[in-house]
């Protein structure tokens, strides 16, 4: 009888078959050819994932080396690579600058009508405000704006920005802005009677703002509606209400927004 001699490996002329590597990105519906199950995948434990079927049912499997089939072709899962962190925001939804050292303040700035204004853009755009070197300061009423300005003396790098409640048309605030003509001061406002009511009402836990008869004093008036107490006690539930723009009215967040805009153009510093 002849003897045929076919060496050591006789497949060793043909061409290995590769299984392909599948990222294993959640929702993916592989199989375990084992056990039959099917799902799709759900998360990764170690060196394991988490397959669910269309019954909610789940299980965990190994991740070796060709152990699934995926559209029933034999492939390895691998895990996705990590992604990168998303970068940390600011109460405005700005890119929160880490390790800030305040930047030296411009000579232009930002005024506001009263105290509770100045507070409420602090605990939103405070930050905002630093990077750019930008004050906030108050005014105590907007009857006072002509003399502020001229006292404060524009000019391109020393320019202001203006934020006045209850900036519609027909109202006192309206026809007292009317008579600003420098090119060195933009006035933004928004519609609200008071910057309270800028914040959303479901921020502080309200339904809707009341409204308030016409004599009596706004805050004084949502007070007793609400029984707040005496109005400082309001602003305090109001300010704890707020944590960022989500918080208040799009009227008020595009007015702040363009009045840094404004004060922080270059020439501006």
């Amino acid at each position: 009888m002849r003897s045929h001699d076919y060496g050591r490996d006789v497949l060793s002329g043909r061409k290995r078959r590769t299984v392909p590597e599948v990222v294993a990105e959640v929702g993916l519906v592989a199989e375990d050819p084992a056990s039959g199950f099917c799902g799709a995948v759900v998360r990764f434990e170690q060196d394991r994932v988490v397959l669910e079927d269309r019954h909610g049912a789940r299980r965990l499997f190994p991740l070796r080396p060709a152990g699934f089939l995926v559209d029933g072709r034999p492939v390895t899962l691998v895990r996705p690579a990590p992604r990168a962190a998303a970068p940390a925001r600011s109460a405005s939804g700005s890119v929160r600058v880490e390790g800030l050292r305040a930047r030296t303040a411009r000579d232009s700035r930002i005024w506001v009508e009263g105290l509770h204004d100045a507070e409420l853009v602090e605990r939103v755009w405070g930050h905002d405000l630093r990077v750019e070197g930008v004050v906030v300061e108050p005014l105590d009423g907007v009857d006072v704006l002509a003399d502020r300005i001229a006292g404060f003396g524009t000019g391109p790098g020393r320019r202001l920005g203006v934020l006045v409640d209850h900036l519609v048309e027909g109202s006192k605030e309206s026809r007292l802005v009317s008579a600003i003509r420098d090119e060195n001061v933009l006035v933004t406002g928004h519609p609200y009677v008071d910057v309270w009511q800028a914040v959303k009402p479901a921020s502080v836990g309200i339904a809707q703002w009341p409204r308030v008869p016409r004599g009596v004093p706004w805050k004084e008036g949502v007070c007793a509606a609400l029984g707040w107490g005496e109005p400082h006690e309001g602003w305090r539930r109001v300010l704890a209400g707020v944590s960022g723009f989500r918080d208040l009215e799009t009227p008020l967040i595009g007015a702040v927004e363009r009045l840094i805009d404004f004060v922080t153009e270059p020439g501006s510093a």
